[in-house]
């Protein structure tokens, strides 16, 4: 399977379903009453983490998705049903983006992580709803709110206890597989590993997961190479595993320029990378002739306090004491915890228009090329969108809430004149300076 750990797409929930705007009419009951029934909450979409996926193939060429919508409401009192959420499987490990602004939003790592991507719309009330003693028959229902559309940028880390990393064709895939049951592709070229590989180190009732990234060579962050594209994978171990090819015809000064060489490229990459807890080993000690510039080896990196385990994946020589030193490594240092996880399981409403109202100022914009005036209010651009225009009784509700707010005064005061275009929220309209019904705005009619 093709390894993709980078993937844009586009969520969107449901759209509440309209309230309906109807009467009992029975035979024998000539005053029945509205009974109009409440529209249905559009579904949510929701991202899961899951152990089922492995990379964010899915995603390749299925990248827009969308939740039902709600349904309306019937007469005789009957609500629309709810649309059905939607859940989109992601693979343990998954950061989500906002694509736009660049901002992480959650972090889903545990299987059964889940995070709300989109809300689903509300569900217009029916004129049921809105009969009181002081209006008994209310002509007026509200249209569903529309659900939410976003475009969320998906970025894969894999979830490894040791990242093992060097140069190219340093055996890194070789000794993933002698420690573990893994099969990665091997051979003796450079950049045989293409895409990450997992493997697991079990020893006695111990499991240590083990992550084998392509080689890095310098210049890999210009891009040279793989580029450091798969350094992602390794922000999330525990430790790091750098294996180094000590049967290189320079000797000492040779495996020291690999050391050095990637460490450079962490520090290009991530600098935190620099101060993860590392072992260090030294592979391929078959091919040596003369072992005796392990000892320099193992000197050097003692004076930085590393352990230093000369090996060979090949023959299995050595392995046994580092998997052993892997295991007891695994036991005492924990996983990162420098990135905050930003899960929203919270399935709660938005805090309705309804509660406490805050007393901010209707804006009024000119626009640009005589294209009229903008009025900018949270209340009145969600009227905008609840009332349902077609009914005479919502046109107005609306006019006396746009008096409420004192829109035509704020306008004119702005430099409108008749025949200007106005627009507030998705709705424009010809302003023409005429006061709105004088009538009190009733509670309900403030609960847009």
């Amino acid at each position: 399977m093709k390894f993709i750990d980078l993937a844009t797409i586009t969520v969107r929930s449901g759209n509440g379903g309209d309230g309906c705007m109807s009467f009992r009419r029975e035979k024998y009951i000539p005053k029945g009453g509205p009974d109009g029934g409440n529209g249905g909450r559009g579904g949510n979409v929701y991202l899961e983490a899951t152990r089922s996926l492995q990379t964010l193939a899915d995603f390749e060429f299925e990248r827009r998705f969308f939740a039902e919508s709600g349904k309306p409401g019937e007469g005789a009192r009957r609500n629309g049903r709810s649309g059905e959420d939607l859940l989109i499987p992601v693979p343990c490990g998954t950061l989500v983006f906002d694509a736009f602004s660049a901002e992480p939003i959650a972090d889903l790592v545990e299987p059964g992580d889940r995070f709300l991507a989109a809300r689903g719309g509300r569900g217009g009330r029916g004129n049921a709803v809105f009969a009181s003693s002081s209006r008994r028959t209310p002509r007026f229902s509200e249209k569903g709110m529309p659900g939410e559309e976003r475009t969320l940028r998906l970025e894969l880390k894999l979830i490894a206890d040791v990242g093992l990393v060097g140069m190219p064709n340093a055996g890194k895939s070789s000794l993933l597989a002698a420690l573990s049951k893994a099969q990665p592709k091997i051979a003796s070229y450079p950049f045989t590993t293409l895409s990450p590989n997992l493997g697991v180190l079990s020893v006695d009732d111990d499991r240590v997961v083990l992550a084998d990234v392509p080689g890095l060579i310098e210049g890999s962050h210009l891009n040279l190479g793989l580029g450091l594209a798969f350094l992602r994978h390794i922000e999330r171990t525990r430790f790091l595993v750098h294996v180094l090819d000590v049967s290189d015809e320079g000797g000492f000064p040779s495996v020291r320029k690999q050391w050095e060489t990637v460490r450079e490229e962490f520090r290009q990459y991530k600098e935190a990378l620099l101060e993860t807890p590392a072992l260090v080993v030294g592979n391929k000690i078959d091919l040596l002739e003369d072992r005796a510039v392990l000892e320099e080896i193992r000197a050097f990196f003692e004076r930085m306090g590393l352990r230093f385990f000369p090996l060979s994946a090949l023959t299995g020589e050595g392995i046994d004491s580092l998997a052993n030193a892997i295991v007891e490594c695994s036991r005492s240092i924990p996983r990162p915890t420098g990135e905050t996880r930003l899960v929203a399981l919270q399935e709660e409403e938005p805090e309705s228009s309804s509660g406490p109202r805050k007393r901010d100022v209707v804006q009024i914009v000119k626009l640009r090329a005589n294209r009229g005036y903008r009025v900018i209010h949270p209340r009145l651009e969600q009227a905008v969108l609840r009332y349902n225009f077609d009914q005479d009784e919502a046109i107005l509700r609306f006019s006396r809430l746009l008096a409420r707010y004192r829109v035509e005064d704020l306008l004119e005061e702005a430099g409108a004149r008749e025949g200007d275009l106005v627009t507030i929220g998705e709705m424009e309209f010809t302003f023409k300076p005429e006061k709105a019904a004088e009538a009190p705005v009733s509670p309900d009619e403030l609960k847009a």
